[in-house]
C-alpha cells in the first residue's frame, strides 16, 4: 500500500503520517494496512514544519517531497503509483481568508483539481478528500447531516465547498473513488500557534493576554486531532465511495467556555482575556451529526476535551522549542 498525504507537514497531515507510521505517542493500530511507502507532499508555508515529522523522520517508508499541489507536472509525477490520495493540504485560517482570498481560491480549490485531474490520469484507487464543517456556515440548533445544503460565509469556508463538490463532481463524472470527510474543530500537539487553542496556551504561558471575539458566545464542537484521525482512517478503510462522513468530537463549548478552561489548565485569571471587536461574517454556531460514521464505520470520539486539553497544554510548556520560533 502506497499513501500520498498532501499537506503531511501541517498539524494534521503530520498527525496522520505519524499513526501511519506508528509513531511513539502517534497511535498505531489505525484500520487501515500498514503503509509500504508513505510520500508526504507539501509545500512547507508558514504552518507547514518538517520537525512536526521528526518522530518519523528516520523511518525507511517515508518519502518527503516539497511543492506545490498547483504544479501540475509536480503532482503529476508524485501521484504515479500511490494506491491512495489522503488530500489534507490547504489554507485553513479564516482570519487570513477575509484579509486576502486568492491564495485560498487557488490552493482549496486549483490545487484539489488539479490533484484529481492527476489521480484520474493514474487510477489511483481512492482519493480521500478532508474538508470542515464551516462549508456549512452556522446553525442556531440541531446538527448538520451529510446532505445539508452548503452555505459557506467566509472566502475559506466557500473554497473547501468549492474543492467538496469539484471531488464528489469526479466521482459522479469520472467515477473515480472519492470519500469526502468534514470535521469539527481540531487541537492537540503541533497545531500552529495561529489558531485559538495554541494562541491562548501560549500567550498565556509567556504571561500574556488573550482575545476574546465578540460577546464569547459562538459555539463549535471540538475533537481531538488524534480522534480526527482515526476517522479519516476509518473512511480511508471503509468508506463508501462518492459519501460524505463527518468526523466531530462531541464537545460543544462557547468561546467563553473554552477560554475559561483555558485559563483554568494555564494556572490564569480572567484578567488576562481583552476583549475584541467580532470578526467579520463570524458564524454563530457549528453542529455536526455524526450517526452516520458512527453507525457505518464504527467511529467514536476516545480522548474527551477534559483530559485532552490538559494533554495539549502539557505538550506546549514541555515544547516551547517548537512553538517559540513560530511566534
Amino acid at each position: 500500500m502506497r499513501i500520498l498525504v498532501t499537506g503531511g507537514a501541517g498539524f494534521i497531515g503530520s498527525a496522520y503520517v505519524r499513526m501511519l507510521l506508528g509513531a511513539p505517542g502517534g497511535d498505531a493500530g489505525l484500520p487501515v494496512s500498514e503503509p509500504d511507502v508513505v510520500t508526504v507532499l507539501d509545500k512547507l508555508t508558514y504552518s507547514g514544519n518538517l520537525t512536526n515529522l521528526d518522530p518519523v523522520r528516520d523511518d525507511p517508508r517515508l518519502r518527503f517531497v516539497q511543492g506545490d499541489i498547483c504544479d501540475p507536472a509536480l503532482v503529476d509525477e508524485v501521484v504515479a503509483g500511490h494506491d491512495v490520495i489522503v488530500h489534507l493540504a490547504a489554507e485553513s485560517h479564516v482570519d487570513r481568508s477575509i484579509a486576502g482570498a486568492a491564495p485560498f481560491v487557488t490552493t482549496n480549490v486549483l490545487g484539489t483539481q488539479t490533484l484529481l485531474d492527476a489521480a484520474l490520469r493514474h487510477g489511483t484507487g481512492r482519493f480521500v478528500h478532508v474538508s470542515t464543517d464551516e462549508v456549512y456556515g452556522s446553525i442556531d440548533e440541531g446538527s448538520w447531516t451529510e446532505t445539508w445544503p452548503l452555505a459557506p460565509t467566509s472566502p475559506y469556508s466557500a473554497s473547501k465547498a468549492g474543492a467538496d463538490l469539484l471531488a464528489l463532481a469526479y466521482h459522479r463524472t469520472h467515477g473515480m473513488d472519492v470519500v469526502v470527510t468534514r470535521c469539527s474543530n481540531n487541537y492537540g500537539p503541533y497545531q500552529f500557534p495561529e489558531k485559538v487553542i495554541p494562541l491562548f496556551v501560549t500567550n498565556l504561558l509567556d504571561g500574556g493576554t488573550v482575545p476574546l471575539y465578540g460577546d464569547g458566545g459562538n459555539v463549535r464542537d471540538w475533537v481531538h486531532v488524534h480522534d480526527h484521525c482515526r476517522g479519516i482512517a476509518l473512511v480511508q478503510h471503509k468508506g463508501r465511495p462518492g459519501e460524505v462522513y463527518h468526523i466531530g468530537g462531541g464537545t460543544e463549548l462557547t468561546n467563553r467556555e473554552l477560554t475559561g478552561r483555558l485559563l483554568e489548565a494555564c494556572g490564569a485569571g480572567w484578567d488576562r482575556v481583552v476583549p475584541v471587536p467580532d470578526r467579520k461574517g463570524h458564524d454563530r454556531r457549528y453542529s455536526l451529526d455524526t450517526i452516520k460514521i458512527s453507525e457505518e464505520l464504527g467511529y467514536a470520539p476516545s480522548i474527551d476535551l477534559e483530559h485532552g486539553l490538559a494533554a495539549t497544554v502539557r505538550w506546549y510548556r514541555d515544547n516551547r522549542a517548537w512553538w517559540e520560533p513560530l511566534r
